[in-house]
């Protein structure tokens, strides 16, 4: 597996529309696998094929809910591989949250999304399928498939912030 360089503003190639995937070949699964590998290392939850310069409509996506127990085991992350993914489905309810981007990097910002979506897409081995998405879920693949468009959620934020460092602000005190 290789870890792949993230492309990051203002490069133009994040402004671009995505182009479908035509063909589930090896190259394909391997760039799959890369994508995880890259978006576990940087660590993120998500990672569009756009943000590592390649004009495909791909995204992957790995995320375990936190449990309701505090006091329960963490539950698997599951992993997510969405190709030419389209949203089918929007709540009217939206709801206001905080977002960072591994192509905008030291920035986070409010960003309102809905709350619940449903996505059709094709699996890594081009197999539909449509998955139903909420809260945090819902959030993190509307991020992603905004990529696929050429939308950065900087674009669409209320508020955006350049992070505190805990450490660097209690040596300040």
């Amino acid at each position: 597996m290789a870890i792949l360089d993230i492309v990051t503003f203002p490069d133009p190639s994040l402004r671009l529309k995505a182009k479908p995937v035509k063909k589930f070949d090896k190259e394909l699964q391997t760039l799959i696998d890369d994508m995880f590998d890259t978006m576990r290392n940087e660590p993120g939850v998500g990672l569009a094929a756009p943000q590592i310069g390649q004009s495909l409509q791909l995204v992957v996506i790995e995320y375990a809910e936190e449990p309701e127990d505090e006091d329960a085991p963490a539950p698997k992350p599951k992993k997510y591989v969405l190709v030419n993914p389209e949203v089918v489905k929007r709540s009217e309810e939206m709801v206001e949250g905080m977002e960072g981007c591994l192509s905008v990097p030291g920035l986070i910002g409010k960003v309102n999304r809905h709350e619940e979506i449903t996505v059709k897409a094709l699996n890594r081995h081009g197999k539909p399928q449509k998955i139903k998405a909420e809260g945090w879920m819902a959030r993190i693949f509307q991020h992603e498939l905004d990529h696929l468009n050429g939308v950065l959620y900087t674009d669409i934020a209320s508020e955006i912030y350049e992070p505190i460092n805990e450490e660097a602000a209690e040596s300040d005190e």
